[in-house]
Formats: structure tokens, sequence, C-alpha cells
């Protein structure tokens, strides 16, 4: 979806699709038609769209467009595999920089559409193979996440350099996301734990460590930094998170159509203030 305007960008899938996994359909729900179709030699992995593009994830491929009636294609970036569709783009009208994986595992390669002339940056943020990436609303911070789940990373979007390195746990774990609140002093993420955490990244000090953690001849593990604060999602669905509009609060979207809103104090106290439950799921949808 575009921002909260009247265009979706529509891709087919699941066991009936209505549309085929190689095409996009671009929804005008004023005009309720579809005003624009591209269609691809392979499948669609993912849409992200701006108000002046329309960029296409593959599973080798990125392709950039015109978000015009007739959409032009301006840009091709190879990738690595990438069978999630990973991909953003930065929501900001003055900054327009794409972050994708790169050709290497763990990569993330960031482009600024408003001058692909300028050198690329290659960022190698992971050993393993990436599960998430997500760039903060002006586009100057980067998070990221690998398959094993265990470390958040953040980094400068302008040198690339590493800003920050955040332990979510000891036992690996698929993140299904990651978010910065409005003005990037706080991230949160969730995982197919069951857990939503809340990190502190302008004042670090918020954040849990451990006691050794100035004993510099222990491993590395011991100076980590972890949540300050942290929910359990009931049930343990699989969600996505993101702060919400009152200060100090973060909302739970789950696949069983629940929804959650949870409040935090400094000290990382955390109470659900919220619950709703939008869908009535059947043995089918599970």
């Amino acid at each position: 979806m575009l921002f909260r305007c009247n265009y979706l960008a529509l891709v087919g899938g699941g066991k009936t699709p209505k549309y085929p996994p190689n095409k996009v359909m671009v929804w005008d729900d004023l005009k309720k038609k579809h005003v624009i179709e591209l269609d691809f030699s392979s499948d669609v992995k993912a849409v992200r769209l701006r108000r002046d593009r329309i960029v296409v994830v593959q599973e080798e491929m990125i392709k950039v467009y015109t978000f015009t009636q007739n959409p032009q294609q301006l840009h091709v970036f190879e990738t690595c595999y990438n069978p999630n569709g990973l991909c953003v783009l930065c929501p900001n009208s003055n900054n327009s920089l794409l972050a994708f994986p790169g050709r290497k595992m763990g990569q993330v390669q960031i482009v600024d559409l408003a001058n692909t002339e300028k050198a690329f940056l290659n960022i190698p943020a992971h050993e393993a193979a990436l599960s998430c990436i997500v760039l903060n609303l002006q586009g100057t911070k980067l998070a990221t996440a690998s398959e094993k789940g265990t470390l958040i990373r953040v980094f400068d979007t302008f040198s690339g350099n590493k800003l920050h390195e955040l332990r979510r746990g000891a036992n690996n774990a698929s993140i299904y996301c990651i978010n910065f609140n409005h003005d990037s002093s706080l991230l949160c993420l969730s995982s197919d734990h069951g857990t939503v955490h809340i990190f502190a990244i302008e004042d670090a000090k918020k954040n849990q460590q451990s006691s050794l953690a100035s004993a510099t001849f222990l491993p590395k593990y011991f100076s980590s930094k972890w949540s300050f604060s942290r929910f359990q999602v009931p049930g343990g669905a699989k969600c996505i998170c993101a702060f919400g509009s009152d200060a100090n609060s973060v909302i739970a979207i789950c696949n069983d159509g629940s929804y959650y809103k949870f409040a935090f104090n400094s000290k990382g106290e955390c109470t659900r203030d919220v619950y709703a439950q939008f869908l009535e799921m059947t043995e089918e949808d599970t």
C-alpha cells in the first residue's frame, strides 16, 4: 500500500490465486479498478511503492519503475538469493534510499535512487543470510537481522558504520519484524518465540547488560546489550509490531486476527492496554 492513499499493489498467491504470481497489479481504490499491470518472467516476491517509484522484487533481481500510467523501467539491481523478497524503500520524500540484499550473503546494498551514479554502499551486516532489514523514517539508520535471529545491528546509511549491536537472545529465532519509532530513539522487534522486544537506541544505557560486561577477558556475549522491555504475545501467534501514536506504546497485529496494544515505562515495565479480535479463524485458515 502507498502510505494511506488509494493505491495498492497486488500479487497473486496462495492455493487458488486470483492473479498470476508473476504479475503486479496496481489497484486504485477510488476508481475500483486496476490502473497498472506489470508482467514478469518469474514470480514476484515483493513490491514497494512510493509516490514516484514502483519497486518489484524477484528472487535474484530488483527492478525499479516510474509510478506512471505506463511505467518505464529505470534500474535493475542483482541480489543474492532472496526468496523472502527483502527490500525496503525510504518513505521520506526527501530521501530516495533503497536497501536490499547485496550479491554476497549477509550483505546489504544501499542505493540512492535520486542519484544512481553515486557509488553504492555495501554493508557486510551478517555472516549468515539476512532475514529482516528496515530503514528508519528519515532514512538515516538501517537495522538488520540474520537467519540466526540472535543479534540486531544498526548502521548509519551514509557511512555504513555500525552504530549498535543488540542481542535478542541466546537461541536462534526467526525475526518477523523490526521497526524504529518516529524519532529513532527506540526499536522494537518480534520473533517466532512469541516475544516482542524493545531496545533503546538514543540512550543505549537503558538496555540491560550483564554484571560482567566490563570484564574484557570474557567472550563478547557477556557485553551484549539486551532489550530493556519485552512482552509475550498471548498464544505465541506470529505477529508484526510497531510503535503506536501514544508515547511509550507498541502495537502487535497477529496472523490469528488479534490486535494488541502494550504500554511500557522507562523501567521496562509493560502492561497490556488494548486487545481486539478482528478475525474469527477456522480450521481451514490454520
